[in-house]
């Protein structure tokens, strides 16, 4: 939730022998990401902990955005969009949606076969007894969802239409329920189902197609949802009848989807407040309404701070170093903002705070004070004046800590562990093995940039500053391994890249992609729309790619969401499910002039990222719609299948299968990937750090802060600073301003999840290690376990089992096999040195 604060990692190749063995008999799907994948005979086989673990290398974390709700929604990223059903209508019927849009495709189209990549879809809701809005968008019957159509005037009675609407819903439901699958959770997933999509479809245009009208629009109504999510989630005869089937003697007689529905029911309902009684209960809600509206207003106040920052420069002397994609944006943007005769070549030009700009004058400017300049507008986002998330921030802290002592527990970071796969401790007790095993490697890194910055004649050698970092680290990489990433675009345009990602995944999972542009309504022009199918050719699952950046009304960062889930109970007429539909965001940078969006290795990896979340969306086989896809799965385990993908950047034949000149068709040179494979591992131990920073002040905010007392939020940070950064925050640094993941998003007492991720992801990517990358047969049988496990079972099985699983968190190496692998990470290397760290585990 992508870097503003959503900055996607850059993953590296830690030298850390670290492993978190999830053990079970069970078919958990998790814990078994590298036994699956080896014994295609036997999905019970003990899982091995042998891990590599991969460190982030962006200054941000940029991924899914996300966020809990206060209703039995499922869990997921925010907006919660899904379909509900009782309307089908065959595509095989329709004649391709017309955009409004008559620019031309960002990408090249091939001619679309409208009947092979046709299903069925319900409609949004049933027909609507108020008449008088039966024109409303957000109320018709569509096969899919008309982003193009919805207007900030059609939010507030739409939304007002279908809470009255499902309130009825709500009370048929009670009067009627019964402790029976189709008496209580079918006609539950129908209501869930109902607001999820309305309220996704405009939570998401907010997102990409930000304006003051839809905010208020939005603003308006959002209370009146909240209270409807608490009237459903604090519902007690739907508790009551989820505990009677638990406790009946059918129990056993459940599928372990089914079960895990019913246990998820139950204890969500416990952390939305129905065991709570009168007075407790109704300052729960207030806490609720409250935390909701200030979540909303800060990555508002986000969105604004960045947007407002704009530094116009008619000196091309100022911008010295800036490459030619970066001048070209900054030219683009001025013609954006009223200046007509904008050029890259002479000006003027704007630098934003925006990621592709940001970034490119922190790496390339020569002019130090620009960097300054725009390092402290970045650190100090949303943190003064009128758009001050400070105030935000501890309000926000308050009311968590108010709403885990209503709940009975300790601190906030106890409740938001109670639907995660670790504990407190063991989360900190990771991080801690993670920052005891970088911190050498850091000062190493600190002392190379000096040495090196003085080696080129920098009056700041001995005195290194925060804004002199990414710029010395770029030209030392350049100089270290003879790379420059600005040279590599041409050779990273976007449909290339797109297409050697989809093939990987034919190769993989034996699917196929095929652009299915004019199906969908879009939100943008740039926006494209793809059928995925199978190997037969049948339609499994449809996905838009929204992919460049638009500060003007798109948030930062990059995510996957839910359009609609696979679901049995929302199937159209005749068939058996409903497929899915997935949308993936990214801010890469646009086209500039005549070539097409050329990307830098980062953005190749943010895309391959957030395609691995799709991927777990759209390939599931789970036909229970609450825990099918990314639903229902343990927050620190939904990033295995994102941060696997990633891995896949560095494979040899899917680097140059996308790494293909725009203009010649050249193919990356070999001595070029060999550079950017060892390449790979730069300043890693720095990079790592800095995401421990953000995890370990994630969790001290919501373990051990006191809100109002005498240490500020900012006093917290800088102590968590004495021993995850080399180089001391700046005075005014208030990152924690705009960091989104933990008070606009789902990461709050999480974001660890993104290290202990990567310890599933690495060890479920050796297994394709270990049978060999090259061994196509063998990569191909792996993918297909792969697929049939991790990406197919959603949330049906448990990634951790508390009762019956044990955590185990063996030694880091020891500091000089630590820096061994940062200096090489060749795999037979690897695998010899590691090896005997590692020990394994059966129970």
């Amino acid at each position: 939730m992508k870097p503003s604060y959503h900055q996607h990692p850059h993953h590296h190749l830690l030298v850390v022998a670290v492993a978190m063995l999830t053990v079970t008999s069970s078919t958990s799907y998790v814990a078994l990401s590298r036994s699956l994948l080896r014994t295609p005979t036997s999905i019970a086989h003990p899982y091995h902990g042998r891990v590599r673990l991969l460190a982030s290398a962006s200054s941000y974390c940029l991924s899914r955005s996300t966020g809990r709700r206060s209703c039995p929604l499922p869990n997921k990223s925010y907006p919660c969009p899904l379909w509900s059903s009782s309307f089908s209508f065959c595509l095989q019927q329709l004649a391709p949606h017309k955009s409004k849009s008559t620019s031309p495709s960002p990408f090249p189209v091939r001619a679309l076969n409208i009947a092979a990549c046709s299903a069925s879809f319900a409609s949004v809701t049933a027909p609507m007894e108020d008449h008088g809005i039966e024109q409303n968008p957000l109320l018709q019957d569509f096969v899919f969802p008309p982003f193009d159509a919805v207007e900030p005037q059609h939010v507030r009675p739409g939304i007002r239409a279908l809470l009255k609407k499902l309130e009825g819903d709500l009370e048929e439901l009670e009067k009627n329920v019964e402790p029976s699958w189709s008496k209580l959770v079918e006609p539950l997933e129908k209501i869930v189902d109902r607001l999820a999509v309305v309220w996704g479809m405009v939570n998401h245009l907010k997102a990409v197609k930000d304006t003051a009208e839809l905010r208020s629009a939005i603003e308006d109504v959002q209370q009146e949802k909240v209270k409807f999510q608490l009237r459903l989630g604090q519902s007690k005869p739907i508790y009551n009848a989820f505990k009677a089937i638990r406790d009946s003697p059918d129990w056993k007689t459940l599928s372990d989807a089914r079960k895990r529905i019913v246990e998820n029911q139950i204890k969500e309902a416990v952390l939305n407040g129905v065991s709570l009684e009168d007075d407790k209960r109704d300052q729960f809600n207030k806490v609720e309404q409250e935390l909701e509206k200030l979540s909303k207003k800060f990555d508002e106040n986000v969105l604004d701070a960045t947007k407002k920052y704009e530094k116009l420069i008619t000196d091309k002397k100022e911008i010295e170093g800036l490459p030619a994609t970066a001048l070209g944006l900054a030219a683009q943007t001025a013609v954006s903002k009223g200046y007509e005769n904008a050029t890259p070549e002479n000006g003027p030009w704007i630098i934003t705070l925006d990621a592709p700009s940001f970034i490119s004058v922190m790496q390339h400017a020569r002019n130090r004070d620009l960097r300054e300049e725009v390092y402290r507008a970045y650190v100090s986002r949303a943190s003064t004046g009128d758009i001050n998330n400070t105030p935000i921030i501890d309000q926000i802290l308050k009311l968590r800590s108010e709403k885990s002592q209503l709940l009975g527990y300790n601190n906030y970071a106890e409740v938001s562990m109670a639907m995660k796969m670790a504990t407190v401790e063991k989360a900190e007790e990771l991080l801690e093995k993670l920052r005891t095993a970088s911190w050498d490697a850091a000062i190493q890194d600190m002392k190379d940039l000096k040495t090196f910055s003085k080696s080129q004649g920098a009056p700041e050698a001995d005195d290194l500053n925060h804004w002199d970092l990414s710029f010395w680290s770029e030209r030392l990489r350049e100089s270290k391994y003879d790379i420059n990433e600005e040279e590599l675009r041409p050779y990273f345009s976007l449909p290339k890249v797109m297409d050697g990602l989809f093939n990987l995944a034919k190769i993989l999972f034996g699917i196929e992609i095929e652009p299915a542009d004019g199906l969908a309504p879009v939100w943008n022009k740039d926006v494209r729309f793809y059928c995925v199918k199978d190997s037969s050719g049948r339609p499994i699952a449809y996905f838009y790619f929204d992919p460049y950046s638009r500060p003007s009304e798109k948030r930062g960062g990059a995510w996957m969401d839910e359009v609609v889930a696979r679901s049995r109970v929302l199937s159209p007429d005749g068939s058996d499910a409903r497929l899915p539909v997935a949308h993936m965001v990214c801010n890469q940078t646009p086209p500039v002039g005549d070539k097409p969006s050329l990307m830098t290795f980062r953005e190749v990896e943010t895309v391959f990222h957030e395609f691995g979340h799709a991927l777990q969306h759209m390939l599931t086989k789970q036909d229970e719609g609450l825990v099918s896809g990314i639903r229902g799965i343990e927050w620190d385990a939904v990033e295995l299948p994102s941060q696997f993908m990633e891995n896949w950047c560095y494979h040899r034949d899917t680097l140059m299968g996308i790494a293909k000149h725009y203009e010649s068709g050249e193919s990356l040179p070999e001595d070029v990937y060999l550079k950017l494979l060892a390449a790979r591992t730069f300043r890693a131990g720095s990079l790592s750090l800095r995401q421990i920073r953000f995890s370990s002040v994630d969790l001290q905010l919501h373990t051990n802060y006191i809100p109002g007392g005498a240490e500020s939020v900012y006093d917290v940070d800088r102590r968590v600073c004495e021993k995850t950064q080399v180089l001391p925050p700046l005075p005014e640094d208030r990152f924690l301003c705009s960091f989104s993941h933990i008070f606009a998003g789902g990461y709050a007492a999480g974001y660890y999840s993104y290290k202990w991720a990567e310890v599933l992801s690495a060890d479920a990517f050796s297994a394709f290690e270990d049978v060999g990358l090259n061994d196509s047969k063998a990569v191909e049988e792996t993918g297909k376990r792969f697929r049939e496990t991790i990406l197919a079972l959603g949330g049906g099985k448990a990634p951790l089992d508390v009762r019956s699983m044990h955590y185990y968190l063996l030694h880091i190496a020891s500091s000089s096999v630590f820096h061994f692998f940062f200096s090489s990470w060749e795999r037979h290397i690897r695998k010899h040195q590691i090896a005997p760290l590692y020990k394994r585990f059966t129970i």
